[in-house]
């Protein structure tokens, strides 16, 4: 800055000049008034050097050197001190002006600067120019609040760039695992991130170590390692809000995700093998219950089909049983008041009902009679409907073994039936009784 003001204001000195730092010209042409001696080589006069550079400051400010004799002397003294003077007044608005245009600064879109005073916050700044006392009485730090960090924790770029101190971790069922995650993060104060913290970035990873112990702590192996990693990084970004928000770190937790979630690598092989094990056996426990829904459900059925089935039997036997009740309380009723009436009527039922069902012939061999009645008509058709039926021919097979052929009863008044059974009448009311 000293060599551009001597440039400006024509000042030039030159090492390679001789008769630079020896004086001016008018000091020239005095020693030659006293005889033309010069004065011997040697090192530059820093009170000639100073002289001239006054003298030329006079020069340009319009003030020229006084004339000889001691009045002379003293006005060119004070003159050479006022032109010292008001260059070193230019030299010192100079330097104010550029100490005070050092105070300006840009703040990017997205950021915001905060402003310390002799190193204690004063107040942040919003995107734009701004402008703070230059240094050392301000400084300024530009913070990002607007970018997305992120912390990784249990790995470094890659997932197979394993830290193990940061990823095993012991769960609620005495298991170790093996957990790698990141972590996402923004800034929503940039004066508490700024003051607040001594290494964020440390900070922020030992707090996501912290909570995801602590939830990991709770909750058991196959818990974390199937169906609770959402479960578990929600949990883990909500605990770690809470910390950083008692910390004043000004940091808004964003996201946490999980990387990896696996068994420590020494024992990958046999926890394969317990899950294949635990795998087979739901693999059998679903087709036992496919069975089991085959299969009961059919048994069920069958049951409720042979409990209505015997409800039906039970009620058409107690509704059958009622029916005789009843009828045989009429026919008390009716056989109370003519008894040989009724019993010679039930007799006669009776043996109609018998020889109805029944496919032999009864002869009455006393009577001597050798004329048999043969209803053929009847047996003919009896025969055609066992045929169309499906059913053996009764009369066919009798037929066939040597045996008469059977007939049913014959339609025969009670006249013609009652002499073909030799009991007596007495006999006959005993076994009505």
């Amino acid at each position: 800055m000293l060599v551009s003001l001597i440039k400006k204001f024509g000042l030039k000195f030159s090492l390679n000049d001789p008769r630079w730092g020896r004086g001016s010209q008018d000091d020239d042409k005095q020693n030659q008034n006293q005889g033309g001696r010069r004065p011997q080589d040697g090192p530059p006069d820093l009170d000639q050097l100073w002289r001239d550079f006054n003298q030329r400051l006079n020069r340009l400010f319009g003030n020229k050197g006084g004339g000889s004799g001691d009045g002379g002397g003293n006005g060119g003294f004070k003159a050479e001190m006022r032109g010292a003077g008001i260059g070193a007044g230019v030299l010192a608005v100079i330097v104010l002006f550029l100490w005070l245009v050092s105070g300006f600064f840009i703040v990017q879109e997205g950021q915001t600067g905060v402003v310390m005073t002799f190193g204690r916050y004063s107040h942040m700044t919003p995107a734009g120019f701004n402008w703070r006392w230059p240094y050392p009485v301000q400084a300024h730090e530009i913070v990002n609040v607007s970018q997305v960090r992120t912390v990784e924790v249990g790995y470094r770029t890659n997932v197979r760039n394993k830290q193990a101190k940061e990823s095993l971790m012991l769960t609620d069922d005495e298991n170790i695992i093996d957990i790698q995650f990141a972590v996402q993060y923004k800034l929503k104060n940039a004066s508490d991130w700024v003051f607040n913290n001594r290494d964020q970035e440390e900070m922020i990873k030992q707090v996501a170590e912290t909570s995801i112990r602590e939830i990991v702590g709770k909750s058991k192996m196959d818990f974390v390692l199937y169906e609770g990693r959402e479960k578990v990084a929600f949990e883990t970004s909500q605990l770690m809000q809470q910390i950083v928000d008692r910390y004043r770190s000004g940091v808004q937790i964003t996201n946490v995700t999980m990387q990896g979630v696996q068994p420590p690598e020494q024992v990958q092989a046999a926890f394969d093998d317990a899950v294949r094990a635990g795998q087979d056996r739901e693999r059998q426990k679903n087709e036992g219950q496919a069975y089991a829904n085959d299969v009961i459900p059919k048994a069920r059925g069958a049951a409720s089909r042979l409990q209505q089935e015997s409800e039906a039997y039970r009620s058409r036997v107690v509704a059958t049983a009622q029916g005789d009740a009843n009828r045989f309380k009429h026919v008390l009723v009716e056989y109370q008041k003519a008894p040989a009436v009724t019993r010679d009527r039930l007799y006669l039922e009776t043996m109609q009902q018998i020889f109805s069902n029944t496919a032999k012939v009864m002869v009455d061999a006393r009577s001597g009679s050798n004329l048999l009645y043969l209803p053929l008509d009847k047996l003919i058709a009896q025969t055609a409907a066992d045929s169309a039926s499906g059913k053996p021919a009764a009369a066919a097979g009798q037929a066939a073994a040597g045996q008469a052929a059977p007939v049913p009863a014959p339609e025969a008044p009670a006249e013609a039936t009652r002499p073909a059974t030799s009991r007596s009448r007495d006999a006959r009311d005993r076994e009505a009784r």
